[in-house]
């Protein structure tokens, strides 16, 4: 089994794949206190949930855009599983070409969803992540990685939003009724999901612009399936693209990779 691992600032996701196949995922809050010998114990557990035992996890590869927390998932995969983690960083082959003035700015994730986004549509796509941000990545018809757009998510938007507003209370993330909110809950919820879900329209309308040619749009991030009810723009949605990205990713890199179960001084660190 290939343990893929994407390590976000709110939380942590994990893919156990066979073969092609997604057989199970889970997640956990990312704390950065979080010890090494804590993030093993709870691997562990997590995989006795699912019946899958320590050795049958025979590969790992590891997104990250939490630097203090990327040793620290590396060793404890290490040590629960004695296998040597890939990491997304220089020196993998990613088969994307880069076109961002500096590729060590771009969070691994964004290379990983855009490297599964070309392969899924094998032509011209945008990505729409929401997560702690919702970042929009654009990928060109010859699958190269263009650069693309960092916004606000929706918790960051509505944290702020709610610390600076004495008179406003905490909502659920739920669809409204409708978008004319007739109460406070309402309204907030419009404004949340609804004013949300156009401003990706929007953005998606002035990044094709600006590319000169129509993408295909895919959603991905914890909020995908809720704001993708009101986005028109998004065509299609994967919350687990991030995890496809890291497989594909582990069979580009399969030769890197082989053997690597007890060895120590192979794994690269940001993506090239």
């Amino acid at each position: 089994m290939l343990l893929a691992v994407d390590v976000g600032n709110t939380n942590i996701v994990f893919g156990l794949y066979e073969g092609a196949e997604l057989s199970h995922t889970f997640r956990i809050s990312t704390l950065r206190s979080r010890t090494q010998d804590e993030h093993g114990i709870l691997l562990r557990e997590l995989l006795g949930l699912h019946s899958v035992t320590p050795n049958q996890v025979e590969a790992a590869i590891v997104a990250s855009v939490v630097p203090p927390l990327t040793d620290v998932l590396v060793e404890a995969i290490r040590q629960a599983f004695k296998t040597d983690p890939v990491v997304v960083g220089p020196g993998l082959r990613t088969g994307v070409r880069i076109l961002y003035e500096n590729p060590r700015e771009i969070g691994a994730d964004r290379i990983v969803n855009s490297v599964a986004a070309f392969e899924r549509f094998k032509g011209p796509a945008i990505v729409v992540d929401f997560g702690t941000a919702t970042t929009f990545d654009c990928v060109s018809p010859k699958g190269e990685y263009l650069g693309g757009v960092i916004v606000p998510g929706i918790h960051v938007s509505l944290d702020g939003l709610l610390a600076a507003a004495a008179r406003l209370s905490r909502v659920e993330l739920a669809a409204p009724p409708r978008v004319l909110g007739r109460n406070t809950t309402h309204a907030l919820q419009s404004g949340i999901i609804v004013g949300h879900a156009a401003m990706v329209d929007g953005m998606v309308e002035r990044l094709e612009a600006e590319l000169g040619h129509p993408c295909e749009v895919i959603a991905t991030g914890g909020h995908a399936q809720l704001i993708s009810k009101f986005a028109k723009r998004i065509q299609a949605i994967d919350v687990n693209l991030t995890l496809e990205g890291l497989r594909i990713l582990f069979e580009r890199n399969r030769e890197k990779s082989s053997g690597s179960r007890g060895a120590r001084d192979a794994t690269p660190r940001e993506a090239s």
